[in-house]
């Protein structure tokens, strides 16, 4: 696993990134959640192999609690990090590290949280497609009208996330800039769930079985 800026990623303008947010503190579950296990590997493992396998171009994983226990078990994957110091004013603030953190150039970027194990690849692809066919540059999967994740933003939002509100959150731009949003129908309500809770693991878990 590399820093960023220690690489040339200029030939790579036209990239669709990953940001996987995996800062949180856990404070629902009370253990750190992206550690625990999930279908043989760990939650963000899962994260990053769904992401991975899908058409993504390259990932970066925002860190920030339990940071030095999370890399130990990422460092040997295909993914770069920052670290977000700002973690404990909440996940708009990992979002933003990791937009600050991508190249100068790119084509857009997916937002993942990274206890959302179980969005697959199809689903993913599904997204980045709608980006490519659509025109439009904020593209959100939706489940019986209920809006999901990963919400992909082009890379000409990256400024209006940087002057987003502390109490605010990417769905400001999904009203600000609404005739640029499309929204594309996906099959499964995984897009809706995360797991923030014991009850939400242990159910999870009785589903992979």
């Amino acid at each position: 696993m590399h820093d960023l800026h220690d690489l040339n990623l200029e030939p790579f303008m036209s990239d669709i990134w990953a940001i996987i947010l995996a800062a949180g503190e856990s404070k629902r579950m009370k253990v750190p959640k992206m550690i625990l296990p999930f279908k043989g590997k760990t939650i963000i493992e899962k994260v990053i192999e769904n992401v991975t396998d899908s058409e993504v171009d390259k990932t970066l994983v925002v860190l920030g609690s339990d940071k030095d226990d999370i890399l130990k078990i990422i460092s040997h994957l295909p993914v770069m990090h920052c670290y977000n110091e700002n973690y404990k004013q909440g996940m708009l603030s990992s979002v933003k590290c990791g937009f600050r953190f991508l190249p100068q150039k790119f084509r857009a970027a997916l937002v993942f949280l990274g206890d959302q194990p179980m969005i697959e690849p199809d689903v993913i692809n599904m997204v980045i497609s709608a980006y490519r066919t659509s025109a439009k540059g904020i593209i959100i999967p939706v489940f019986r009208n209920k809006h999901g994740h990963p919400l992909l933003l082009d890379s000409k939002y990256r400024d209006e996330v940087e002057m987003l509100k502390p109490d605010e959150t990417l769905r400001a731009l999904t009203h600000k800039f609404s005739d640029d949003v499309f929204e594309v129908e996906a099959n499964t309500h995984d897009i809706l769930k995360d797991i923030d809770t014991k009850n939400d693991y242990l159910k999870e878990l009785k589903q992979t079985k």
